[in-house]
């Protein structure tokens, strides 16, 4: 079972990343739920979602303490909390981010994790540019299927087409291609 925990803000889109996450999963054939865990329901508090696939039914219902990959949207989240609490030693980090790991003093963290696990992606910028808002949700998905390969491109945007009317279904397929496409040219490099 490959289990993801997304940390993120209420607006910034998180429960709908996980929701996307696990149809992305279906519809590649795969076992999927998708849950969030928040405090209050207000705008700018912070929220967790959580996502499980596996090629076999999921009975599991709680949170997910010792995720294989985290997705941090917001990534001010840092300061307030362990986010990285329980991450797998082999698990992926994703982070919303234009500044390095280094600039978010996350070297220790990356450190531990093995090479090519860990990325900074810009995914407000990214967003910003082809929604027109900072969501940063489908972009990340995008550079998740990428930096994983758990999933596929074409399922991240299958599932943004089924969630979304068409006009804003292809704002957000463009961000999540064009984080996609800009974690396979990172990748590339390294």
């Amino acid at each position: 079972m490959f289990q993801v925990r997304m940390h993120g803000r209420g607006g910034q889109g998180v429960v709908t990343g996980a929701e996307l996450l696990s149809v992305a999963a279906y519809l590649e054939g795969k076992h999927a739920q998708a849950f969030p865990s928040f405090g209050s329901e207000r705008k700018g508090a912070p929220v967790v979602s959580f996502c499980r696939i596996d090629d076999k039914e999921i009975r599991l219902r709680e949170p997910i303490l010792e995720p294989d990959a985290l997705i941090v949207q917001d990534p001010t989240l840092f300061k307030a909390s362990d986010v990285c609490q329980g991450l797998k030693p082999n698990g992926y980090l994703l982070v919303n981010s234009n500044r390095t790991f280094s600039e978010l003093h996350l070297d220790k963290i990356v450190a531990q994790l093995p090479a090519g696990h860990a990325l900074t992606v810009p995914a407000s910028e990214i967003a910003l540019k082809h929604i027109g808002r900072p969501l940063p949700n489908a972009a990340l998905l995008g550079a998740f299927a990428r930096l994983t390969g758990i999933i596929h491109l074409r399922s991240v945007v299958a599932a943004i087409r089924e969630a979304f009317p068409e006009k804003i279904a292809i704002a957000n397929i463009a961000a999540a291609t064009a984080a996609h496409d800009a974690v396979a040219g990172v990748t590339a490099a390294a």
